[in-house]
């Protein structure tokens, strides 16, 4: 059992490890390919409205400036493009500037081309918004008061539009109105698309993380089933090992300098085979085949022992739940279960998170009829807070915020998992005091023979 407690020490530690490095990435590692196509765009849109629009319409614009504005982006654009590798990723505080120089840049236009009384005045949310979904809050915050306060300054200070009907002017309460609905805008659009985009970053980086876990306990039960093929293979070697040091040990005098040695190699032999019998299959060992069929209560038991402590009990108890047993004698038998990573690794995840809760004890009942299979994980802790209990299951959602290196992962983890062997999830205060989930298959998709 030994061997098996360090794997799943180590399988712990690497995935703690992994959460907390992949949490702790930049968010405003941009590429500067992205950026600098996105100011293209920028640019060619610019010089097309101002071309149209002085040109096709014959408004008297001051091109000098209008082209003035453009070609100080157009020359930003160049730099990038020379002195930076397409490839490399900027930091958040190269990616805000460059987003900053943007927004300035457009309000600077739309002071030279009407402010408000431009249509075009809405772009001044193109920046703020790519803000919201490439950089941290911190900077997208930035970014947004530094748009605010340019679409208050186009409120009250601009160069007019020179409209082709020199009597129509737009009333000051009509601007003020345009000037309040882009600021709402701002605000919505800058908020809803960084908490979407957070959601997905969030959700991406937890299911990123349940893959590695998955991924490091199908490995090693890979090299569990490695161990036991390579102990089958060296059982007949260490046969004729054994056999020609025994013939020899015979042949040789107790008084020859070679019989020590010849004992030596026999016990050696003799250790040799012990130890790969230890590895070899056995139905009920823990280093068994990983793909093997084995009774629930086995699976519970494994689950739980790389986690149990010295001072906090768990016990395991297991009953058919069918009134009429002469009836459902086939059902009345423990159902067998294919011992997959996803169901040990999940089931493993939530009676590790009830001992880190229990005060003295942890109870797993398993449960079966004719139609279900159930494992109640109960401890005789705090329980789970009232306000969080509806949302158990989503990523980054913890009552141990406070520590340092809990990511609040556990629990969306194991409902990933257990979710692949199509299990269903309950969580629920006890009356007594505690936590109890409550995981529920159908006994046909989880029986070993229906999967």
């Amino acid at each position: 059992m030994a061997p098996m407690l360090d794997r799943r020490a180590s399988l712990i530690t690497d995935t703690k490890s992994y959460y907390t490095s992949n949490t702790n990435v930049p968010m405003g590692a941009v590429n500067a390919r992205t950026l600098i196509t996105i100011r293209w765009v920028a640019i060619l849109g610019q010089l097309t409205a101002i071309l149209i629009v002085a040109f096709a319409l014959k408004f008297q614009l001051s091109l000098l400036i209008c082209f003035g504005i453009i070609s100080a982006s157009v020359l930003l654009n160049l730099l990038f493009q020379f002195f930076t590798s397409e490839t490399r990723r900027l930091s958040e505080k190269w990616a805000s500037a460059s987003l900053g120089f943007d927004i300035i840049q457009t309000a600077s236009l739309l002071y030279a081309t009407g402010g408000m009384e431009n249509p075009f005045v809405l772009l001044l949310i193109a920046p703020v918004t790519v803000s919201a979904t490439i950089l941290s809050l911190r900077a997208t915050i930035l970014l947004s008061i530094i748009t605010l306060i340019s679409a208050v300054l186009l409120i009250f200070f601009h160069l007019p539009l020179p409209w082709q009907n020199q009597g129509l002017e737009l009333p000051k309460l009509y601007i003020y109105g345009i000037g309040t609905a882009l600021i709402i805008a701002i605000l919505f659009t800058t908020a809803y698309t960084w908490r979407v985009t957070n959601e997905a970053r969030m959700m991406s980086d937890a299911l990123a993380a349940t893959q590695i876990a998955l991924s490091r306990e199908q490995q090693l039960s890979a090299v569990g089933g490695l161990a036991a093929a390579a102990a089958h293979q060296l059982g007949s070697p260490l046969s004729t090992i054994a056999v020609i040091a025994s013939e020899l040990g015979r042949d040789i005098p107790p008084n020859s300098d070679m019989y020590e040695d010849i004992k030596l190699l026999q016990s050696e032999s003799d250790r040799c085979r012990d130890i790969l019998a230890s590895l070899s299959h056995s139905p009920r060992n823990a280093d068994d085949n990983p793909f093997a069929e084995v009774p629930i209560s086995v699976i519970a038991e494994l689950a739980a022992m790389p986690h149990q402590q010295n001072d906090i009990s768990v016990t395991i108890e297991k009953y058919p739940t069918l009134r009429n047993l002469d009836n459902h004698k086939d059902q009345a038998l423990e159902p067998n279960v294919t011992r997959s990573p996803e169901l040990l690794h999940g089931l493993s995840t939530l009676v590790q998170n009830a001992i880190q809760f229990a005060r003295n004890t942890v109870e797993i009942t398993i449960s079966w009829d004719a139609a279900n299979v159930s494992v109640e994980i109960d401890d005789d802790g705090p329980g789970f807070p009232l306000t969080l209990l509806d949302r158990l299951g989503e990523p980054y959602l913890s009552t141990r915020s406070r520590e340092k290196d809990h990511m609040g992962l556990g629990i969306f983890i194991s409902k990933t998992l257990l979710g692949r062997t199509h299990a269903q999830l309950f969580f629920k205060n006890r009356p007594d005091g505690g936590a109890s989930v409550l995981v529920k298959w159908d006994r046909k998709t989880i029986e070993a023979e229906n999967i």
